[in-house]
């Protein structure tokens, strides 16, 4: 058994974005435990609302994250 939890945030990732975490996380535990063990995976998606999350000191956003994906480096 196992529970994934994930947390992102939030107005990252579209709704089919979270599916697919969602899909292939799960993928990833049935590889090690066995396609027995699917149905008793869970997989958790906690989004933490924009500028609620910091790294280095600084909050960031949904929009710095999106320029981050798009290739754009602050600095």
């Amino acid at each position: 058994m196992a529970l994934i939890q994930v947390k992102l945030i939030e107005g990252v990732f579209t709704a089919p974005q979270k599916q697919e975490i969602i899909r292939r996380l799960t993928d990833a535990m049935v590889e090690i435990e066995g396609e027995n063990m699917r149905r008793t995976i869970w997989c958790v998606i906690e989004e933490v609302a924009s500028g609620e999350w910091g790294i280095g000191g600084e909050a960031l956003t949904a929009d710095d994250v999106n320029a981050l994906a798009r290739g754009y480096v602050a600095g």
